[in-house]
């Protein structure tokens, strides 16, 4: 019987060892949706303990120490970095189960060679050891990325960005990965523009807010835009914008919707659609997330403010609002790539489908962000294999703020062996090692470089 988190964590079955050990362990990673700081890469940041390395910007820890009655001060407040760190390890062996617990151990593991649980006794241990070892070459952020073998990383970023971080990582010859920019319009999508033509008229200066401190902070910021790209038109500085950030290496664009009124909203739709057919152009990837409540505490949102952990699982997505937009686009061939990802477990199969009506510039994504658990990525896999075609998938993302997060690679590559190994011994699959072996290496890998291509 394997020992708790071994080296054959996860993989029951002998295929199952052996499709992860030859063909998923090794394979290199290709990141396309993250929160990583472009900053960060560029000057190469050192990370003086673990709470900077895993507390500092993860709202995953964050809520779950909330939800374990950690108090704010220990979370996102003034507490000092040991104290926040012990709060964290009185908090993990409540979550046993939760993935938080296998990442968190995996990190210690892959990153650090620690074998020990991390708990209230050995909080100080670890800590002193981690914290001698940051000090040492090996442990700023790009020598991290390269021990996880990363070999793209997408990035998120608004439309207003001077992308100058990124200009600086091409620059760097000692940074061996691509670090491109998303394109991330999201506070752009419901400005009107007749507010952006009444400020701009009013003789708003971004340099001079004072101009309008009345404006909605999102049409302040596509004054700003459409100032930074010398029109009064908002979607024509989006397509400057983007043509920006094509020329400093961007392959895929973000849009996060909480609600989706393609049908309702005509200016919503005609900007949409807009992106949609610029995004062909440019062969950019339309990567769609759907299914988020986002800031629901009013409480968190003023003290911390967006990205705090205040979000949850919305409502399900209407399926024929999103035929609608892929059939306009489809209809003049202008639709983009396109990756959908829903945080509702019950957009599953309404998602799984509607990738396949559009194949195959269409695919199903990874299970994000609540999703991408044991329970959600077997989902996933499960709509995959039964709705769609499990070996075109272009595998998992992180989705994630961390520099040790890519062992979560690690977690859906052991995940998606044991899964099929199982039915490979049941007889469902054939127990054909070169056949499972080759969609196992194109779904951790080959098909991320093939797709984003």
């Amino acid at each position: 019987m394997s020992g708790f988190m071994d080296r054959d964590f996860l993989l029951n079955t002998d295929m199952a060892r052996t499709l992860y050990h030859t063909y998923a362990e090794d394979q290199p990673i290709y990141d396309f949706h993250n929160h990583l700081s472009p900053k960060d890469i560029a000057e190469h940041r050192r990370f003086r303990n673990l709470t900077e390395l895993w507390l500092e910007t993860d709202h995953y820890k964050w809520r779950a120490l909330r939800a374990c009655g950690v108090e704010e001060r220990l979370i996102t407040g003034d507490a000092a970095p040991f104290e926040k760190f012990k709060a964290w390890a009185a908090v993990l062996p409540k979550l046993v189960g939760n993935a938080l617990y296998y990442w968190t151990h995996l990190e210690l593991q892959r990153y650090f060679g620690i074998e020990t649980l991390l708990c209230p006794e050995t909080a100080e241990e670890i800590w002193n050891k981690t914290e001698e070892m940051l000090k040492t070459p090996g442990f700023d952020t790009v020598s991290l990325l390269d021990k996880m073998k990363v070999r793209v990383l997408c990035t998120t970023d608004d439309p207003a960005d001077s992308l100058e971080w990124h200009k600086k990582i091409r620059e760097d010859s000692r940074i061996s990965f691509r670090v491109c920019p998303s394109f991330r319009p999201d506070r752009y999508l419901f400005v009107r523009q007749e507010d952006v033509s009444a400020l701009l008229r009013k003789g708003y200066r971004a340099e001079e807010p004072e101009t309008d401190e009345e404006a909605d902070p999102a049409v302040i910021s596509a004054a700003d835009l459409c100032l930074k790209y010398g029109t009064e038109d908002l979607n024509m500085a989006l397509v400057k914008a983007l043509d920006h950030f094509r020329e400093n290496g961007c392959l895929v664009s973000d849009h996060g919707f909480s609600v989706f009124p393609y049908q309702e909203d005509p200016e919503f739709r005609e900007r949409l659609r807009l992106l949609g057919r610029a995004y062909h152009r440019r062969n950019i990837v339309m990567q769609l997330h759907f299914g988020a409540v986002r800031n629901s505490s009013p409480r968190l949102l003023r003290d911390i403010g967006a990205d705090a952990g205040g979000d949850s699982v919305g409502r399900t997505m209407d399926p024929y609002a999103l035929k609608a937009f892929f059939s306009d686009l489809e209809e003049t061939d202008q639709l983009p790539k396109t990756i959908l990802y829903n945080l509702n477990p019950a957009d599953n199969m309404v998602l799984s489908t509607m990738a396949v009506n559009f194949a195959p510039r269409m695919q199903y994504g990874a299970a994000w962000w609540f999703n991408d658990m044991y329970r959600g990525i077997n989902a996933q896999l499960d709509e995959l294999m039964e709705t769609g075609a499990l070996s075109r998938t272009v595998g998992m993302l992180t989705d994630s703020r961390s520099f040790t997060s890519f062992v979560r690679h690690e977690y859906f590559r052991r995940i998606l062996c044991r899964k099929i190994g199982l039915l490979a011994e049941e007889g469902l699959w054939p127990a054909d090692e070169k056949i499972l072996g080759q969609l196992v290496s194109d779904i951790c890998y080959n098909n991320a470089g093939e797709f984003f291509s």
